[in-house]
């Protein structure tokens, strides 16, 4: 089937009442996001509307509770990728890192944007919000783990654009120095829930040497 007609498919899914099939659903969708065709994202990007499950509530079985929070986090999270790749033209998970990378050379306009779009989407993916004990059935497993893989990414195309934005930032004006602070506090605020995340991921057997070492970064100076 085209990519219109795949997508309107799984969208149909998450219209269903019953837990299993949206997670899956959901799942799906964001595996395809990360490992499909480009044109995939590129279509979810081009709706006005991608999920409304905010409202989302499985009542028919006990874990029905649970797992439709889980569903509503996760259906935001998605839809702020899929925002993001609107906003930025690209998903910036898959841009060229490092020093000559797409985020390290960009200018300071399009640097401060391009890192309040990253900002949303982490903070969503952070939100997902799982502990050991709750990743109990397949499903909400494969979810936590393409979010795991996500967020690795993100983070390093995050602290490219703040290395950018620190190395910009004596030549900026008021107005972007004040945004910059900002973004720069709430870098450091991220970092400290992905801590919390990749702990959760070691907790759930995913291999230490797979984890990077992110360490805590003191705010003293931010009080000067």
């Amino acid at each position: 089937m085209n990519v219109e007609h795949l997508a309107n498919v799984l969208s149909e899914k998450t219209r269903s009442s019953n837990w299993v099939v949206v997670f899956k659903a959901l799942v799906t969708v964001h595996h395809l996001m990360v490992h499909g065709n480009e044109r995939f994202i590129k279509h979810l990007s081009s709706r006005s509307t991608l999920f409304t499950l905010h409202n989302f509530l499985d009542k028919s079985v006990i874990e029905g509770y649970t797992m439709s929070a889980f569903i509503r986090r996760y259906s935001k999270y998605l839809n702020e990728k899929s925002l993001a790749y609107r906003m930025i033209l690209s998903d910036i998970t898959k841009t060229k890192r490092g020093i000559d990378g797409v985020i390290r050379t960009m200018n300071t306009e399009e640097l401060l944007n391009t890192l309040t779009v990253i900002q949303t989407q982490f903070n969503a993916l952070l939100s997902f919000n799982a502990n050991p004990d709750e990743l109990t059935n397949g499903i909400i497993h494969a979810a936590f783990m393409l979010l795991f893989k996500d967020s690795l990414r993100l983070f390093a195309a995050y602290n490219d654009g703040i290395l950018n934005l620190l190395g910009k930032y004596f030549h900026m004006r008021k107005n972007q120095c004040r945004e910059s602070l900002d973004i720069y506090i709430k870098f450091l605020q991220g970092r400290t829930k992905l801590i919390q995340f990749l702990n959760v991921a070691e907790q759930v057997g995913i291999d230490r040497c797979n984890i990077p070492y992110i360490t805590q970064v003191s705010v003293s100076l931010l009080c000067t």
